[in-house]
């Protein structure tokens, strides 16, 4: 069934039947319906009146195979035929008196030349009442139906098919209960025809003024778009009401769907008209300003950005790309959806800071006394800062001697620095970022990384999704309001990567002084020189950067403080902060030496003065609280009588001790089978104890204590040194045969690994196997090969540092580690006795104590007080 029956081919019909015939109102309302029988001898006496025409039906009648449509009786359809079978057909019928011809669809409506088995079995007996031959060969015609008919046989098929038919009529029904379904009928087609302004009104006024039902049914059927198996269907039911049951139901789903579509169009062309409202108020008034004088908004705002972008000294392409932006925006309607990102987009451009930068205050003298007044200690990277201020001073003199050109044609001059300060937590890393700013006379801006995760939080968003922007490099730079600030980025080894993203790899173009003259963010879309900037990154270590990442920057360690430093910084930084934070004045608390002294020994154990000012902190409230109690209600302005903090002072305040190192090890190693490591850890060096005892066995070997498989490795390795080497070592051979080892390394809750503890397990177990103690104040540190060698290791000044802190006297280092006390303060190298071992015999006989001279060779060396 064609899509609707009013399409331009069927109109002109129509036109052609109403200019022929007189109208097709006349044509619908007043249809030649005669009395249709079929082989019926006129009875004598029998005529006809002068209203009715009695036509006579052949058996055999030629038959018109139809695609797509279903002709009904009582209706005038017009027809296109181009067959040549069915050309030869309607010449045939027209050259005839009667001009009759059946009329069945075809089951297939893609069926080119559907022969007697493709076709439905009813169909209709019409009449050719008008012909016409189009200029293409097409013959059109128009036909009515007359009645319905049933195929019984096919007689003929060439040239065309003829069959023997039987009429097939309808059931006579009278009744109430089918005149109303019948007026329902007609009233729900004049409702469609009210919402498809395609059906004429003549045609609405024909079918309303209808009576018979049957004839109802089938000229509603004849205009109504329906499926063709339904339409089929209506024409197969024998009864007036099932017909007119099932045509309502047709009608009232069609009136359900025109309705939607027509509160969907409505809706539509509301939202059209008020955006056309709109436009032609905006056009309006902009013609009433003209008239006036005056500049309408959107114009005054696109001058504005003209005047903004020149100002804003742009380099030529972020120019050229301002320019066409405005340019665009200028013929936008305000209304329109691209204003806002346009506009938005403009905004961002003339904001940033292309030419404004910070005069570089070059006074090295100035530099260095902001640094030492902010800062104790840090020489390395106090030297870096002013190396790099007296060379921007000594360029500045020379630029002419020293420009661009004076280099290649790839190179640039570079003008920023980008320095990664690497060390563990509260050694001052961030504020030291601060304190270089305040030292160049620049402005600081700081940006964490830390759990970052997407790269767009580097680079933005195209400007293509909704809600778009720059990312936080250019955020912060706008913010700042300068080209050259001092950039800190914080926790650099704490990015996160994964299948949301690789921000470290963003990072590779910021971080790259011969990328970042010509950072693209993909919101802006045109570079912008991020080489005037000082890039400082913090990390706790390195491992986690990625390689490439890591050799854009300037490596800058900070290790741990001494103790004399901590009191140094307690003193001049940290203590006149925490009085001025908790009101107190400098008369009403002194610390003394003794107890700063008990506070970083018993209450703290870090590489860095975080801790440290906490408990200061907490003091210093203690001693508020004492004051606001002793005053009572009244408002004093006279000092309290000064507190003294001294050692007692301290464990009044801040209670027992939390850390006991000189006892805890002391005690630990009093027993043979436990020696004293060395370790480094993020937040700077540690104390790791070794244990190993023996139990009753074979062989057995036990490692327990969360190690990973490079420290088991060197317990392995250990072990197996001891092993071979046992009787040059003086212990018994059949120790192993007798005994299982197991050894443990303590906090177990903390992931441990590392080659570094393996010269620390060697002597453990030949403290065990021999009962000899290891000295409580000896420290090691270094790896072990199976040949008895010790080898360098990493982090010897963290380690040494935490050595210090713990009170050990003695520390055991590989020779190749000597170099490496350089790093260390003067103090420190006076404070400790410094061993270096080329062999694990170098080691044991450094750190073992001497062997018993009375020791019952049955007796458990393990259980040895």
């Amino acid at each position: 069934m064609p899509a609707s029956r009013w399409n331009s081919s069927i109109l002109e019909m129509l036109n052609w039947l109403y200019e022929e015939q007189n109208g097709l109102e006349e044509l619908i309302a007043h249809p030649i319906i005669p009395r249709v029988v079929q082989n019926e001898p006129e009875t004598q006496g029998e005529a006809d009146s002068p209203e009715e025409l009695r036509l006579q039906i052949p058996k055999i009648l030629p038959v018109l195979p139809l695609r797509g449509l279903v002709v009904y009786p009582h209706t005038a359809v017009p027809l296109t035929i181009g067959q040549n079978r069915s050309i030869k057909l309607v010449d045939d019928v027209m050259d005839g008196d009667e001009r009759l011809i059946a009329l069945f669809t075809s089951r297939d409506p893609e069926l080119e030349l559907p022969g007697p088995e493709d076709l439905y079995t009813i169909g209709t007996v019409a009449m050719v009442h008008r012909l016409f031959r189009a200029p293409d060969g097409t013959m059109r015609l128009v036909v009515q139906g007359l009645a319905r008919c049933r195929l019984q046989e096919v007689v003929q098929q060439e040239p065309y098919l003829k069959a023997v038919v039987e009429l097939a009529p309808e059931n006579d029904e009278r009744g109430l209960e089918l005149e109303a379904m019948a007026r329902n009928a007609r009233s729900q087609f004049e409702h469609i025809a009210d919402m498809v302004p395609s059906i004429p009104r003549e045609l609405v006024t024909s079918v309303v003024s209808l009576e018979d039902a049957l004839q109802t049914v089938y000229t509603i059927s004849n205009f109504q778009r329906m499926e063709l198996e339904e339409a089929q269907a209506l024409l197969e039911l024998d009864s007036i009401s099932d017909k007119l049951h099932r045509l309502v139901s047709i009608l009232a789903r069609e009136v359900e769907v025109l309705e939607i579509g027509q509160k969907i169009q409505n809706e539509a062309r509301s939202e059209i008209d008020k955006v056309q409202r709109e436009y032609f108020l905006r056009e309006q008034l902009k013609a009433i300003q003209r008239e006036l004088g005056e500049v309408d908004e959107q114009a005054a705002e696109v001058e504005e950005f003209r005047q903004k972008i020149e100002a804003a000294g742009m380099p030529e392409e972020a120019g050229k790309q301002a320019r066409r932006e405005v340019d665009r925006l200028s013929r936008l309607p305000a209304a329109a959806a691209e204003y806002g990102v346009i506009r938005t987009y403009l905004d961002w451009l003339v904001s940033l800071p292309w030419a404004e930068s910070t005069l570089d205050n070059l006074d090295i003298a100035h530099a260095r006394q902001v640094l030492d007044q902010d800062h104790y200690g840090l020489e390395d990277v106090k030297e870096r800062i002013l190396e790099f201020l007296a060379v921007r001073k000594l360029r500045k003199e020379r630029a002419i001697e020293f420009s661009q050109e004076s280099l290649d044609e790839i190179h640039r001059i570079r003008e920023g620095v980008i320095l990664c300060f690497v060390g563990p937590p509260g050694v001052g890393k961030t504020s030291l970022g601060r304190s270089i700013a305040r030292a160049l006379g620049r402005k600081f801006v700081r940006m964490s990384l830390g759990g970052m995760r997407d790269e767009a939080e580097i680079r933005g968003h195209r400007r293509t999704y909704i809600g778009a922007m720059p990312g936080r490099i250019i955020q912060a730079l706008r913010r700042i309001e300068t080209r050259n600030p001092v950039f800190m980025l914080d926790e650099v080894d704490k990015l996160v990567f994964d299948f949301h993203g690789d921000p470290a790899s963003a990072l590779l173009e910021v971080l790259d002084p011969e990328q970042n003259v010509e950072f693209r963010d993909h919101y802006m879309e045109v570079p912008f020189n991020l080489s005037q900037v000082m890039f400082i990154t913090t990390a706790n270590q390195l491992e986690p950067i990625p390689i490439a990442l890591r050799d854009r920057m300037e490596i800058i360690h900070l290790s741990g403080y001494t103790e004399s430093e901590k009191i140094s910084i307690a003193k001049g930084y940290l203590i006149p902060r925490q009085l001025i934070e908790n009101g107190l004045r400098t008369d009403e608390i002194t610390f003394s030496q003794a107890g700063l002294e008990t506070i970083i020994r018993s209450f703290t154990r870090e590489a860095g003065v975080r801790n440290l000012e906490r408990e200061i902190g907490s003091i210093c409230r203690k001693v508020v609280t004492q004051i606001a109690e002793a005053n009572g209600n009244s408002e004093s302005t006279e000092s309290a009588p000064a507190t003294v903090i001294d050692p007692a002072k301290v464990l009044e305040l801040l209670g027992r001790p939390r850390f006991f190192e000189d006892e805890e090890i002391a005690r630990r190693t009093s027993i043979p089978g436990v020696a004293t490591g060395l370790a480094w850890t993020p937040v700077g060096g540690d104390v790791l104890f070794i244990e190993a005892t023996r139990m009753p066995g074979n062989k057995g070997y036990q490692i327990t204590g969360s190690i990973g498989n490079v420290m088991q490795e060197s317990a392995h390795a250990a072990l197996s040194y001891v092993r071979a080497k046992a009787e040059s070592l003086g212990l018994d051979a059949e120790f192993f045969e007798k005994a299982d080892i197991h050894l443990h390394i303590p906090s177990g809750s903390q992931p441990k690994d590392g080659p570094s503890a393996g010269v620390a397990i060697a002597t453990a177990l030949v403290s065990l196997i021999s009962g000899r103690p290891v000295k409580p104040d000896v420290g090691m540190t270094g790896e072990i090969t199976l040949r008895g060698q010790v080898m360098p290791v990493g982090g010897v000044k963290e380690k040494v540092l935490a050595a210090h802190r713990s009170g050990l006297k003695t520390v055991i280092l590989p020779t190749l580690n000597e170099a490496d006390l350089d790093d260390l303060a003067p103090e420190v190298r006076q404070a400790i006795h410094f061993i270096f071992a080329d062999y694990i015999e170098d080691v044991i006989h450094a750190a073992l104590e001497p062997a018993p001279t009375e020791l019952a060779p049955e007796q458990d060396v393990s259980e040895t007080k």
